[in-house]
């Protein structure tokens, strides 16, 4: 018994810091980067003892990796392709690998399932044993939930910048910027997801890649129909030479159009959503407030 709670506990903290590790992964990364570059230049002695590596890569690193694989091994659907361009869309791909997430779900799945085993052997064996293939269960897909939220929320955040950001950039254009330099000039007086996307755009211009191909891996990384919309316009108007302010105008007024059709979509869905929770949970008390004294003089009434 205490050797299974041990085990569930292990499993727990190392759920625990592989998440605390996503969350500080920038932090090492830029630290290693600074050490490199101070060291950059400096010649190694000969017959020098080789370093010793830390415990993160002589333990950890290989644990993560082959958590990772069994974790694939129950999923075999998943890969580790499909779940980095979710974390890409997600806007988390720079705080934690595809490896690290699948290691997560892995030690969630494993600690949950033995402290379920664990509940069955102190209090009720029956219970425990049939709940624990249940909670391993929703251990293992708690974050591919976290994580599809993420995703929508990110979207959403991004479908509400859209019409500001084409504004800008339209301002931008017709002021004689280039494309390349209104989109420098949204990076530099904007904050958020789209304006993130704009500048990693940017950034795989400016390294050589074309623009329309930079374009569409924009697409691919924000599946929206308005940003599918606006980059098939910035195509058509560069292939056949047609004044990009003012197509950037229409796209500005067309996304506007966009978000508020979907603003008034959710009002509307509003009174239907609030149905369920107002049947459960209103109308009883407002029951038990308007009949209880009626019920009560009833029953009196009968026994006399």
């Amino acid at each position: 018994m205490t050797l299974v709670l041990l085990i569930g506990v292990t499993c727990l903290a190392f759920a625990a810091y592989f998440a605390a590790d996503a969350a500080t992964a920038p932090a090492r990364e830029q630290e290693l980067a600074v050490r490199r570059a101070a060291r950059y230049g400096i010649a190694r002695l000969r017959g020098a003892a080789a370093p010793r590596l830390h415990f993160r890569a002589r333990v950890l690193t290989p644990s993560i990796q082959r958590l990772a694989a069994l974790t694939l091994r129950v999923n075999p659907k998943a890969s580790a392709e499909a779940i980095g361009k979710r974390l890409l869309t997600a806007g988390i791909s720079s705080r934690i690998s595809a490896t690290q997430f699948l290691a997560l779900k892995g030690a969630l799945a494993l600690g949950a399932l033995l402290f379920m085993l664990f509940f069955a052997v102190v209090t009720s064996p029956v219970a425990g044993f049939l709940l624990a293939p249940f909670a391993a269960g929703c251990g293992f897909f708690i974050p591919d939930v976290f994580l599809t939220f993420k995703i929508r929320e990110r979207r959403e955040a991004i479908r509400v910048q859209l019409p500001d950001a084409l504004d800008l950039l339209a301002v931008s254009v017709e002021a004689g910027l280039g494309f390349d330099g209104a989109v420098t000039k949204l990076t530099e007086h904007m904050e958020g997801p789209l304006v993130d996307e704009f500048a990693l755009t940017l950034g795989e211009i400016r390294i050589g890649e074309s623009r329309h191909e930079a374009l569409k891996k924009f697409t691919e990384r924000v599946p929206t129909p308005e940003v599918a919309a606006f980059v098939r316009s910035v195509i058509q108007a560069d292939q056949l030479g047609i004044s990009l302010g003012r197509i950037l105008r229409v796209q500005g007024a067309d996304s506007r159009l966009r978000r508020q059709a979907a603003a008034e979509e959710k009002a509307m869905k509003a009174p239907i959503k609030m149905l369920f929770p107002t049947v459960l949970f209103i109308f009883p008390a407002m029951f038990l407030v308007i009949l209880g004294p009626a019920f009560i003089n009833l029953m009196h009434y009968f026994k006399q």
